[in-house]
This record gives C-alpha cells, structure tokens and sequence, in this order.
C-alpha cells in the first residue's frame, strides 16, 4: 500500500442499488479532481460456472450475472449459440425479441432516471416547501399528464412529509439534501417526486410485458432457436404445446396496451421532465465528458441478426468525437477487441499487460488488494474486479449517448429531429451532448425513440399472426448429434447500458469456454497498462468539487452512465456475517 493520500474522495458504494463501485477521486488544494480510480469490488464467475454445461441453458446461468439487466444477458446468450450453431429464427420470434429488449430499455431508463438519477437533480426535501397550485401550474405549462392539479400535488407533499417526519426516508435518507449544487425551485422538486413515485406504479405494469412473452419477470424464459411462447389463434389460447407460453388474443391485446402505457408516460412525463430540469442546470452539459469515443454494436433487426443493415440501431466507432467517419465493428477479430487486466485483480497465461479476445479470454482470480475494511486502494497497482476492454486499444464509451450519437451521425431522421427540438429549446450546441446532461438527455430520447418503434413491431407481428404464420421456433439443429465437434461464436444486443457481447466455444456439445464483456465494463473498467482511463475516470477528471464530504458531483457524472455492477451474490446475516462460501473447482 501507498502512503495515504490526504486528499483522496472515496464514494463507497456509488450505485444507489444494482452493485458495488467505489470512486476514488484525487483531488488538488483546490478540489478538482486530478485522477479518478474506478473500482468495480464485485466478482463475478458466472465464466467458470458454465464451463462444460449445455450451450442450450447458459441463457438461464448469465441472466443471474445481473439482477436488472436479466433479460438482455439471456438474448445474447441464446444469440451467441444460435451464431455458433448457425440458427435461425422465425420472423415472429425476432419480432417477439425486439419488443421485449425494447420494453426493457424503456422500463430500465424509466427507472433509471426517476428512481437512480433524479436524485442527484432533485433536493427531495426542499419539495416539501413548494405550493401545490403553483406546481401544479408549472406542470401542466410543460404537459398535458392527466395528474397535475392542486390536489395531486397536496397529496404527495402529505406522503412525503410523512416520510420525513416519521424517519422512514427509505432511499431519500442519505441524499445531501440542502446541498447549494441543487437548483430547482420547490416547486419543480415536488413535481419530480410525485413523478417519482409515478414512476414506481408504472413500471410494475410495463413489466407485464416480459411475462406475456417469457412467463415471468425477472429472469423471463428464453430459447435457443425462438421465443419459449406458441402463439394460439384460439381466445383461450388452446393448441400450445407442453413447456410453453400460450400467447393468445387476450394477452396481445395487453401487449398493446402497455405499449401504449409505455409511449404516454415517455412523451407526457419522462421527456418534458427531463427538459424541465436539465433546463436550471445547463452548466453540467459542459462537464463530464469522457474518452470523446463511443461505440455501439447496433440491434433491433428487421430482418434478422444476419442482416445489420436492417438494424434500427447501426453498428460502429466513433473517434474523438468525429462524427463524419463511423469504423466498422468486427467482433470476431482478435485485434479489435481483447480485454486487459494490467490493473484488475485478475491474472493471464500471457501475462498481466497483454489483451486477450474473448474467444481466448480467461478468468483466473488473482486478489492482491489489501482486506476490507481498508481505508484506500492502492490505485497504482491492481485495484478492481472489473477488466479494461479496449477497441483497438481505444478506450470508448458505450450506452444510450453513443447509440444516439451514432443514430445522428448516420442521418436516422427522428433522431435528428429530437436532437434538434432538445438542443434548440436548451439554447445549446450540439457538442453539448458531449457531457453528463448530454449522456442523461440522450436516454431520455432514446426511450422515445425505441416506444414509438416498438408500435410497428407489434403491427409487424400482428400482421404475420393475420396471414396465418404463426411459427416462433425453429427445431433444426436441436439434437446435439448434429452439430460439428467445435463450434464458435458471438451473440450481441444493445442492453440499455450499451454494448452487450457474450462469446462461446462449443466442443462435442459442451461449453469449453465462455466470456461476457458487460456494458460496465466498458465504461467502469480501470486504467490499462499503457495508463489509458476507462470512461468513468475521464469523465471525472477536471470535475470540481464544490465539498468534498457531499461529493455531488460525482454522483451525477457516474450515475448518467447508468452504473450497473450486480454481478455477484454475497449470503450474509442480518450482522452482515458472510454465511456460506461457493468454491469453483
């Protein structure tokens, strides 16, 4: 260990619920922040857990590397197998695939934003000073949501002031409420809250969708080949096979309905908050920056994940901010992207400060870090369990602002137009997109985007049910008799964090090796070996801090990258006493 730092902020842990990450921020005598240390302090072995287990279940082994993102690790799971076993699937099934990764994102953002994000925006106390009438004024001048009278407003002050007078804060109890980098009025704080718990309502009824379609939520069923549900023609859903979901008229009319929920919601509430409040504080789409590269995988496929130029969401890199040149994405090359662990608490055959791809990854723990508790880590050595993924050798952003950026850059007409309508009513450049605002207003209208196309997969699917096609799985190639003694392959979608990639090696039907590169790894990883920031360290970077004990700022830069470091279960005792150990052998 390092001398201690004396001027070294620690945020431990920063994500308000999905995984452990601790910041560790150096700062000069003045408080900016000089180097940032991002430390993911989770691990994960869902790799080794799948060694030598069927291809054909490890979608329901990698849904539990996350308790959140559930859903799209088991697409690329089943996408990964399906590209190595050279599958196909029905049109019905994509069409099925495409609603249920698009109500993800648009449940994940939701949530993200009122429940994870609003918080750093939003001084929850100061709500409870705010005149009704006058939010329910402001409320209704920037929408048309049906709950925005007096009335309404009185009544989520009451709830919430019984929360504050009862001690039961619940999440709200650790915020720096009070704190002089809060900027909305009262009035504008309460109608965030009571939009807040809007928010809470809606999101249980938008999860619906997952089970319609998958049986359950979280952790909704997959299949390799389709989608676990026969679609019935029947009212009561007669003619389904055993195993299987029956979809039938009443649950497509449901299906339709909670897009419609989905849409409203997003353009009455989620879009003109957003406006609203990123309105006070339009300094912060000058901070937070990043790398200034961005990359996407690209997904929703019209015609199926053989053909990208169908994807709504294109593939490619963008560097230092240039938008006029996309480079291609090639996940099976091993020069483009390959994983380093010169600063992650893991070790190599080949060495800690060379890059391995995938197909070759490995996962071999190697914990030099000093035992909890700890004041600090030592930040020049290993110091994370999350590694340092690199496009060749580039570090690069990935997550709703590069998908928006890369739908921008390539001409996607409505994207353009909400870029435009944003940038125009902010009164900003469109470098200002390149910021913390920039990456929250960017989900914002990503989630527009993706409720309004889910519209016309859901006609899409209907029209294929009308014409009589009705197939969602495709049985060729089930039997592992007839599949090649070694296969390879890489399945990939754009989870509402950012690029997604599972890679897998099948031999005589088993899995020989597995790796998953996760949206946070790509933005939360450490330095590599050559120095190189990850996202969230240079983000950070330059970022002043107005009291280091109430480090507010942070918060918003990290959080505007969604954070998501869920990848491991720890069994404990009310006492906090570790109970059982799993050992991989």
């Amino acid at each position: 260990m390092n001398a201690p730092t004396t001027n070294r902020v620690i945020v431990d842990p920063i994500t308000r619920i999905e995984g452990h990450l601790r910041i560790e921020a150096e700062t000069d005598a003045n408080g900016m922040i000089t180097r940032a240390s991002s430390a993911g302090t989770m691990v994960r072995g869902i790799e080794l857990i799948l060694r030598g287990r069927d291809p054909r279940d490890a979608w329901a082994f990698t849904q539990r590397i996350c308790g959140v993102c559930t859903l799209v690790h088991g697409i690329a799971s089943v996408r990964a197998v399906e590209d190595a076993l050279k599958y196909d699937i029905p049109a019905n099934a994509q069409l099925i695939r495409n609603l249920m990764i698009g109500a993800q994102f648009v449940h994940d953002h939701v949530m993200h934003f009122y429940h994870l994000h609003a918080l750093d925006w939003v001084d929850v106390v100061s709500a409870l000073k705010a005149d009704p009438k006058a939010t329910s004024a402001l409320a209704q001048s920037i929408s048309g949501y049906a709950k925005s009278s007096p009335g309404y407003f009185s009544d989520v002050q009451k709830k919430l002031k019984g929360f504050v007078e009862g001690g039961q804060l619940g999440i709200f109890a650790n915020g720096y409420w009070g704190n002089p980098g809060y900027k909305l009025p009262p009035e504008a704080n309460l109608m965030a809250v009571a939009h807040y718990f809007d928010a809470l309502t809606w999101q249980r009824n938008v999860a619906q969708l997952h089970a319609i379609f998958g049986g359950k939520n979280p952790h909704p069923n997959f299949l390799v080949g389709g989608v676990p549900c026969a679609i019935s023609i029947h009212p009561e859903g007669q003619g389904a096979s055993s195993g299987t979901t029956s979809l039938n008229v009443e649950g497509l009319q449901k299906v339709q309905d909670i897009i419609h929920q989905m849409r409203d919601f997003v353009d009455q509430v989620y879009v003109p908050d957003t406006l609203a409040i990123a309105s006070f504080y339009k300094d912060w789409f000058k901070l937070g920056e990043g790398t200034g590269n961005f990359m996407t995988y690209g997904d929703f496929p019209e015609k199926g994940m053989s053909d990208p130029s169908s994807f709504l969401i294109p593939s490619g890199v963008i560097l230092n901010r240039d938008l006029s040149v996309i480079h291609p994405v090639d996940l099976n090359a091993e020069d483009q992207i390959q994983e380093y662990v010169a600063h992650s608490w893991y070790d190599y055959s080949v060495g800690k400060n060379k890059g391995l791809h995938p197909y070759v990854g490995e996962t071999n723990l190697d914990y030099t870090g000093p035992k909890p508790p700890y004041a600090q880590l030592d930040v020049d050595q290993s110091y994370s369990w999350i590694k340092s993924p690199r496009w060749k050798g580039h570090a690069v952003e990935v997550g709703p602002l590069a998908r928006v950026l890369m739908l921008y850059a390539k001409g996607h007409a409505q994207t353009k137009e909400l870029v435009g309508m944003t940038l125009k009513k902010l009164d900003l450049p469109v470098t200002a997109l390149y910021s913390t605002l920039g990456r929250t207003a960017a989900r914002t209208l990503e989630s527009k985007i993706i409720a309004d196309s889910m519209q016309g997969w859901y006609d899409n699917l209907i029209a294929n049910i009308k014409s009589g096609d009705v197939r969602t799985f495709n049985e060729k190639l089930w039997e592992p008799s007839s599949w090649p003694s070694t296969a390879k392959g890489v399945g990939y979608t754009e989870a509402p964090r950012g690029a997604l990639a599972h890679w897998i090696i099948i031999k005589d039907g088993k899995i020989d090796n597995y790796q998953a590169v996760v949206p946070s790894t790509w933005n939360a990883g450490p330095r590599d070996a050559q120095g190189q920031e990850g996202p969230y360290e240079a983000a950070l970077k330059g970022t002043q801090l107005h009291d280091p004990k109430q480090p507010l700022e942070i918060l918003r830069t990290i959080h505007s990258f969604d954070p998501c470091i869920a990848c491991a279960v720890h069994v404990t005792d009310p006492e906090g006493e570790e109970l059982i150990k799993v050992k991989i052998r």
